[in-house]
């Protein structure tokens, strides 16, 4: 079924949109991809996505809001600070190989087409120094152990890192120290396109230019009010979903939900270079990550990264931090503010005073010049040129804050998600990698807030579309036989691996 639009502006008078079974707020990857599986477990039901932009996928979702990275735990060294410990990478390699098997169903059903959303792009970690190149060793000597990594490559040969990266290494000093590995099932995604392609083929009833002002809880369900233009509009759903990114918190602070007492975000922003010369883009075949500053929070490592959008070649480098109280780029200044309650302002200011680190690097970041930028950019990237490159801004997140001990804010990395106590609503509260992990976390949601129809048959369905939720153990077997399958669905080469070091095999 189309997508249907509905943003038009007309007469003042208050609209009753009716009731849904499912309402979900905010049009991006999260919904879409709830929407999809509801469009297969539930056909009969009536489901609404309300977005407050004129069209889908504007904020975190957007292509150029995010580095397009299927987070696999490839290269994300923020993933692993300690080397000896591969729990974080393997739990993201088993997650995002969930979400690439729903994927894959899909794809063979003919709902979507892989071409215009997912790419295969090697993930590959870069690092300068002995002591980093000690760090990597370890790394990899660890993750090796586990089949879910058994084919990542590692290379202190410039030769051959410069096979793999061309870019990095071309015009790098002689006697500099550069280590990596590589993964040639990695894979770049454009989670903008991908939204479109699972509303559609979901059945939802999809309104843009809606925004939602008001939620109250009911003993029947949840009511939804809000303005379309100049028009009043409300919606009454049995469940409602808030997959609003930075919005989210303040909406269910809105409904009353309990489950969210004491919580709090803080606004992070963010900038990329970009290059969209297509002679340069097809020198990088490769998402490069690097180590994060000494000092930096995770969320600053580097990477470079080779992007396709719209069927172009770009090359993408970042992220830079920005600042500014919205908690959605077409957010408002006003939107951080609104947050903060007598509830959460504790958790939230003592989470800055205990992340000075994290404020100095967005202090001196801000202060950073044009010319500091683009020399981030030549060291993974050495004869870079500045004419080939803009500065772009990407989205901004918000990033969770959770009471800790004695209600001291802790800063958490990637999502939470919220249900309510009598199922009603859900939400997603949190950033980076929540797109990559979308199908696990609504499938966690299903089985919470459904359980009644999780246990019928729902639970039989996902396990058919996604084997890997009945996997208990990922031995080298499977993971070869979910990895060619799900390429083979989604139109990915087959991974082979090439010429690799036999040092750190250990």
């Amino acid at each position: 079924m189309r997508i249907r639009h509905d943003n038009r502006s007309g007469s003042t008078r208050s609209h009753d949109l009716g009731s849904v079974d499912v309402a979900l707020i905010g049009g991006g990857i999260m919904s879409a991809t709830l929407a999809s599986m509801l469009g297969e477990l539930a056909p009969d039901w009536r489901v609404v996505v309300l977005e407050q932009a004129d069209r889908l996928a504007t904020e975190s979702s957007d292509p150029w809001n995010n580095a397009g990275t299927g987070h696999s735990g490839f290269c994300e060294l923020n993933y692993m600070p300690d080397p000896d410990d591969a729990a974080k990478p393997v739990e993201m390699a088993r997650q995002f190989l969930l979400t690439r098997q729903w994927w894959s169903h899909l794809a063979d059903r003919g709902a979507i087409k892989p071409d215009s959303f997912v790419h295969g792009t090697p993930h590959l970690s870069v690092v300068f120094g002995d002591d980093d190149r000690s760090y990597l060793q370890r790394r990899h000597r660890t993750m090796r152990r586990s089949p879910l990594f058994r084919d990542l490559q590692y290379s202190e040969d410039r030769d051959q890192i410069a096979a793999w990266a061309p870019l990095v290494m071309a015009g790098r000093a002689d006697d500099e120290t550069v280590t990596a590995t590589r993964h040639a099932a990695g894979t770049d995604v454009d989670f903008g396109a991908l939204t479109a392609s699972l509303l559609a083929a979901s059945g939802a009833h999809v309104l843009t230019g809606h925004e939602v002002t008001r939620i109250a809880r009911r003993d029947d369900g949840v009511e939804i009010s809000g303005r379309c233009d100049r028009r009043d509009f409300r919606v009454r759903a049995r469940h409602i979903f808030v997959g609003a990114g930075g919005q989210a918190l303040r909406m269910l602070q809105q409904a009353k939900a309990r489950e969210v007492r004491g919580y709090g975000v803080l606004p992070v922003g963010a900038a990329f270079l970009r290059c969209s010369d297509p002679a340069v883009a097809a020198q990088h075949d490769g998402k490069v990550y690097g180590q994060a500053p000494i000092g930096a929070p995770p969320m600053s490592v580097p990477h470079l990264d080779h992007r396709t959008v719209d069927g172009l070649d770009h090359l993408m480098f970042g992220p830079y931090a920005t600042f500014s109280t919205k908690l959605l780029k077409h957010g408002r200044l006003t939107d951080f503010f609104a947050t903060l309650r007598p509830s959460n302002l504790w958790t939230v200011m003592s989470a800055g005073a205990t992340n000075l680190s994290l404020v100095r690097f967005l202090v001196s970041e801000l202060l950073a010049s044009p010319r500091r930028r683009f020399r981030q950019l030549q060291r993974y990237y050495p004869t870079a040129h500045r004419d080939d490159w803009e500065l772009i801004p990407a989205g901004q997140r918000a990033q969770l804050v959770t009471p800790g001990p004695r209600g001291i804010g802790v800063l958490q990395q990637g999502t939470e998600l919220i249900t309510t106590s009598d199922g009603d609503m859900s939400g997603l509260l949190g950033a980076s990698p929540g797109a990559s992990t979308a199908v696990p976390i609504m499938v966690d949601l299903l089985g919470r807030c459904f359980p009644d129809q999780w246990a019928a048959g729902w639970e039989a369905a996902l396990n058919s579309a996604i084997p890997g939720l009945a996997v208990t153990e990922w031995t080298d077997e499977a993971v070869a036989q979910a990895t060619a399958s799900t390429a083979q669905s989604l139109g990915l080469a087959a991974a082979s691996v090439g010429v690799m070091s036999t040092e750190a095999l250990g």
